[in-house]
């Protein structure tokens, strides 16, 4: 009786213990599933190093990339300008949708397994705008994008140099270390981080806006300097008594370190936290950069900090989310790139919606800064290279040490029709209102067709 009891006893511990792996291993299966189908081990999906089937496509359903073929794009300024987004065939590109989004391509289900034909991954990118971007940038290194602040759709990410997939010399003159090429395998939109330059300033004032009570009667008289014993910030040009709206719509340095010193370091940096611009940002399962801010007891290191030099770093894509929250007076769409998977049988899986993102500055500071950011289009960057719309924008000249600065330009569209955030920063570019400047003008009209 007893070995009986026993063995019963045995029998149901080992049953319950074969239940319990069975449950556990059905949850791995749940969640993981598809990504142990899209392994690059898996012969039925994999075939000379790439996934045999599916394709991406734009948001238009221009394809971009045929997995069964293994063809790019017919078009060569497609091709080059959404490398980034799409992938390399040696997955250098650790962005590319080839790679982050393998199990949405393979096409697997719960049920059948893969189904050999793949899916149609959807990006939310315009091809067109991203082609555009790439003629306008004529060569240089650097970012440009813009994005829906409503939706969170991503319509245009251009990383350069970007270079052709299909170009074997290219890509192997690449690999033994092209200088014009460095970096052509990052996706610099994502993962890189530069000198915002006076770009910054959106955060300073910000900050002076929501800490100074007499922020209203603010005046600084610039006469190209601002002195700290014997060293001082400098500033490009004289220009007389400002205000506040003057201030930003000059870019003037001397009143900006002077913002800065009122406001304090620890003040700065709270504010940088609170645009974001010190998180990764999740991007549809890609990480972008975070920022860095350094406090400092020295006035003028924190003078430099507040005009965007010192050692402050931002990513262009935390800077294009900052622009669609203070757009959206606080909140906005975060930005997107996957937009929809559709199986072999026309049926698209549920929506990709987008997150709400917000920062930490109250929505009458976001109003004040849409006014000063408006006024410094109309009053210093030209309204005619915009038509009729509605932009508010900051330029920088981001001083690197290299033989130009960095140039930058941001801002978004105050038009309910054209809810366009965007970021344009030109490695070495020069000056930011006329360089990157033209940039952000030709891919904006572009979306605004």
């Amino acid at each position: 009786m007893k070995q009986l009891r026993n063995r019963t006893l045995f029998v149901l511990l080992f049953s319950l213990m074969l239940t319990a792996g069975l449950i556990v291993f059905l949850v791995f299966y749940v969640r993981d599933g598809a990504f142990w189908a899209s392994y690059r081990a898996n012969s039925h999906v994999y075939s000379n190093g790439g996934i045999a089937s599916g394709s991406i496509r734009d948001r238009n359903g221009v394809v971009l990339f045929d997995c069964e073929t293994g063809r790019y794009s017919d078009d060569y300024t497609t091709r080059v300008s959404t490398v980034h987004a799409v992938g390399d065939r040696n997955g250098s590109i650790g962005t590319g949708a080839k790679t982050v989004f393998a199990d949405h391509l393979v096409g697997f289900n719960l049920i059948t397994g893969t189904s050999g034909t793949g899916n149609t991954v959807s990006l939310t990118l315009d091809s067109r705008l991203n082609s555009v971007a790439y003629n306008a940038m004529d060569g240089r290194k650097g970012v440009v994008a813009l994005y829906n602040y409503k939706t969170g759709d991503i319509l245009c990410m251009l990383s350069t140099p970007a270079f052709d997939p299909e170009d074997k010399a290219l890509i192997d003159s690449i690999n033994a270390g092209n200088e014009a090429y460095s970096g052509a395998y990052m996706n610099r939109f994502l993962a890189s981080t530069y000198t915002p330059g006076s770009i910054f300033k959106i955060v300073t004032t910000a900050a002076a806006l929501e800490t100074l009570r007499d922020i209203d009667s603010f005046s600084f008289d610039c006469d190209s300097d601002l002195s700290y014993g014997d060293d001082s910030v400098t500033c490009p040009s004289v220009h007389g008594e400002l205000g506040l709206a003057g201030a930003l719509s000059h870019s003037c340095n001397g009143a900006y370190a002077a913002l800065a010193n009122e406001v304090g370091s620890k003040t700065l940096q709270e504010y940088t936290q609170k645009a974001g611009l010190l998180d990764s940002m999740d991007v549809s399962g890609l990480y972008a950069a975070a920022g860095s801010f350094s406090t400092t007891p020295s006035a003028i290191d924190e003078g430099w900090s507040g005009v965007g030099q010192y050692k402050n770093l931002v990513n262009p894509c935390s800077e294009l989310t900052l622009m669609g929250c203070i757009a959206g007076e606080g909140a906005a769409a975060a930005p997107r790139l996957l937009k929809s998977v559709t199986g072999s049988l026309g049926i698209a899986a549920p929506s990709f919606g987008a997150a709400r993102t917000s920062i930490g500055w109250k929505s009458s500071t976001c109003q004040r800064l849409k006014e000063l950011m408006r006024n410094n289009v109309v009053e210093q960057y030209g309204q005619g290279q915009f038509g009729d719309l509605a932009v508010c924008a900051k330029s920088g000249t981001a001083e690197v040490g290299g033989p130009a600065p960095h140039a930058w330009f941001v801002g978004f569209i105050d038009d309910i029709d054209h809810p366009y955030a965007f970021t344009v920063v030109i490695e070495n570019g020069g000056w930011g209102s006329s360089e990157a400047g033209a940039v952000a003008a030709a891919v904006i009209n572009a979306a605004c067709e």
